[in-house]
């Protein structure tokens, strides 16, 4: 089975930056997408970064201009650099894995949880 696990969240304050990671278990999908989504307290999850195994990425409009969504396929890695933070950005970020062609949400990790505040 594959599985997910994040890592780097933590606390801080405006303006201030997180690297999250995760790392990935088990056989991946040749043809996949890798992504980082999150979830803050009373609000559904949301799209926050994807990148595909052929290196197109995109951005929730929130965030564009400050995160940054990388991977490692050798070492079965994806990052999301996170500068400019803002109290907005307080969430739990959960890593996901999909099949390019599947029309599911796909595997999920447990969550790292991301807060800004002063």
């Amino acid at each position: 089975q594959v599985q997910l696990v994040e890592s780097g969240g933590g606390l801080v304050q405006p303006g201030g930056s997180l690297r999250l990671s995760c790392a990935a278990s088990g056989s991946i999908f040749r043809v996949n997408v890798m992504g980082w989504y999150r979830q803050a307290p009373g609000s559904q999850r949301e799209l926050v970064a994807t990148s595909t195994s052929g290196g197109v990425t995109n951005y929730a409009d929130s965030v564009r201009g400050r995160f940054t969504i990388s991977r490692d396929n050798s070492r079965k890695m994806v990052y999301l650099q996170m500068n400019s933070l803002k109290p907005e950005d307080t969430a739990v970020y959960y890593c996901n894995l999909r099949s390019a062609s599947s029309i599911t949400t796909g595997i999920w990790g447990q969550g790292t949880q991301v807060t800004v505040s002063s």
